[in-house]
């Protein structure tokens, strides 16, 4: 039997197979129970499987590498566009064929083991750190309708109540003190749990050369680094340049254009690859300049028109290379690249904009990332 590309539509316990020949044509579908699917790859010539990143996908295709076989994962929100007529499992699998056709379609890679277990410990701590924020709303919205104002921050905030639960005559009404107090002590334990699940993000970045190498850029923390880390396995390479990793990483602008009127908004995470906080790693260059005292200037404020008054700006904008920028050398993305036109333009000791560069090497490969720069007064 020739070499034949084959689709599987994932699900729990039915896989939809659609096989294709070398012309892209369908030439068999089959519907295979989990252990049919299993042994339906045995003694066949398997040139490529395309399957959807979605859920257990990475596990297949783990479990089809040690086979041999090469694994293409396609976004699932491009999987759709290809889908003819109705929407059933044969459909889904044969546009998976015509997904796997285009090459703008960036495949996503198969994670290992230990990845997905890293990214695993974010995702329960996001859980965990959303169940205590509604745990403490919850408190202080009981607290405002009984007259009582709760001051700001989470930490601040829970000792306050705390000790109002604890003062017999607080306006709270008996009935309600014992549950509230089983709130306080359910926060306390999210945080000891969230604690200890840091602590092993510690153990395991002190393990990681990529995160060690990370932790050494300013606004990059231990969270981010190991989720970056899990998210890309610790290498940037299968990435064209900086500029396609900044727009992975989600710091390219919303854009509304039609026609001549073209505009770009704030910056927004679309797919959300990393935790939200990672979106915007210079937040904490900005924080660390408040708590030394160090005078602070915020970003300019950008004009809703691509390229406004500056044709580096456009051209940076709208995904092409700025002059002076080169394919290896690190390229910036969206505003970064308006502003670093502007430094290498600007006379020394007059440099006024709020981004300078910082690189990190991951196994050869460069990425800038563009954090503030205080001001020189």
């Amino acid at each position: 039997m020739h070499a034949t590309t084959v689709a599987v539509d994932l699900a729990k316990s039915v896989f939809q197979i659609a096989v294709a020949d070398d012309k892209w044509k369908v030439i068999e579908q089959q519907r295979l129970t989990r252990s049919q699917f299993e042994r339906w790859f045995q003694n066949r010539d398997i040139g490529l499987v395309i399957m959807e990143a979605c859920g257990s996908a990475h596990h297949w295709g783990r479990w089809l590498n040690r086979l041999g076989i090469p694994v293409k994962l396609l976004p699932a929100a491009y999987i759709r566009a290809y889908v003819k007529r109705n929407k059933t499992d044969a459909a889904d699998a044969c546009a998976l064929l015509e997904a796997a056709r285009c090459a703008d379609i960036v495949p996503v890679q198969v994670k290992s083991l230990e990845q997905q277990a890293l990214q695993g410990l974010h995702r329960i701590r996001s859980r965990w750190m959303a169940t205590r924020t509604s745990r403490i709303n919850t408190l202080r919205g009981f607290c405002r309708e009984f007259g009582l104002v709760v001051p700001l921050g989470a930490r601040t905030g829970v000792e306050a109540m705390s000790r109002t639960l604890a003062d017999p005559e607080s306006a709270i009404p008996l009935l309600i003190r014992e549950s509230m107090r089983l709130l306080i002590e359910e926060i306390r334990l999210l945080e000891l749990r969230i604690s200890r699940l840091e602590d092993e993000l510690t153990a395991v970045a002190r393990q990681s050369p990529a995160c060690t190498e990370l932790l050494t850029i300013p606004g990059i923390g231990l969270l981010t680094a190991t989720a970056l880390v899990a998210a890309t396995g610790g290498s940037v390479a299968h990435f064209k340049d900086a500029r396609h990793f900044a727009s992975w990483f989600g710091l390219t602008p919303k854009e509304f254009s039609s026609g001549n009127s073209q505009q770009a908004g704030a910056n927004i995470q679309k797919r959300r690859p990393l935790p939200a906080h990672a979106a915007h790693p210079w937040r904490a260059c900005r924080a660390a300049g408040r708590r030394t005292g160090a005078p602070r200037r915020t970003t300019p404020r950008r004009s809703t028109h691509l390229g406004h008054g500056n044709p580096g700006a456009r051209a940076s904008q709208q995904g092409r290379m700025c002059p002076g920028q080169q394919v290896g050398q690190g390229l910036l993305c969206g505003a970064a690249g308006s502003h670093a036109l502007r430094q290498s333009t600007t006379a020394p000791g007059k440099e006024t904009h709020p981004y300078r560069l910082r690189h990190c090497r991951l196994k050869g490969e460069t990425v800038f990332f563009p954090t503030p720069r205080l001001r020189r007064d």
